[in-house]
């Protein structure tokens, strides 16, 4: 079977959020309590992803990874600073970028992060203790920038600024 990259659709949303949360689960269940993953956590998830494509914006371009009908990753670059950061050292930013743990390895990331990216200049923020995603994101040739957050709701992830 082939990996398709497509733009998302509002029909997406759904399976959207549960990709969102499921990688989630499997990236950061070690860092975060055990019931981080409620259902208004879920229910959270899917008013994002329904409102972000049912109201699209020109300078955010999101990819899906269709694998036979089922959505196993995606990625979204925006244009603008996050609320995390007061200046942006790239003209485009790397929101987010998930592939199901059962793909990852396949090449579906790349290609991905190829789709929204390319190797233009970016920034993106990760977890500090995710060695997976930092690996990936230096092959990339991102670098940390000494810059980090941490959420309240979430202190146990530090959250570190990648820049190319």
């Amino acid at each position: 079977m082939t990996t398709i990259l497509r733009d998302p659709v509002p029909a997406d949303a759904d399976a959207l959020a549960q990709l969102h949360v499921a990688s989630w689960r499997e990236a950061y269940s070690h860092l975060l309590p055990e019931d981080f993953f409620t259902a208004e956590y879920v229910a959270g998830r899917q008013k994002m992803w329904n409102h972000i494509l049912n109201h699209p914006r020109a300078e955010r371009c999101i990819q899906v990874a269709d694998l036979a009908g089922t959505i196993v990753g995606f990625a979204s670059v925006g244009r603008e600073a996050s609320v995390k950061e007061t200046t942006v050292p790239a003209q485009a930013q790397l929101e987010a970028i998930y592939v199901v743990a059962a793909h990852h390895g396949t090449g579906i990331g790349q290609a991905l992060l190829d789709a929204t990216l390319g190797d233009s200049p970016a920034a993106l923020w990760v977890a500090k203790d995710n060695p997976r995603a930092v690996a990936f994101y230096r092959r990339n040739g991102f670098e940390f920038d000494g810059t980090e957050d941490i959420d309240p709701a979430t202190p146990q992830l530090v959250d570190a600024r990648m820049v190319r």
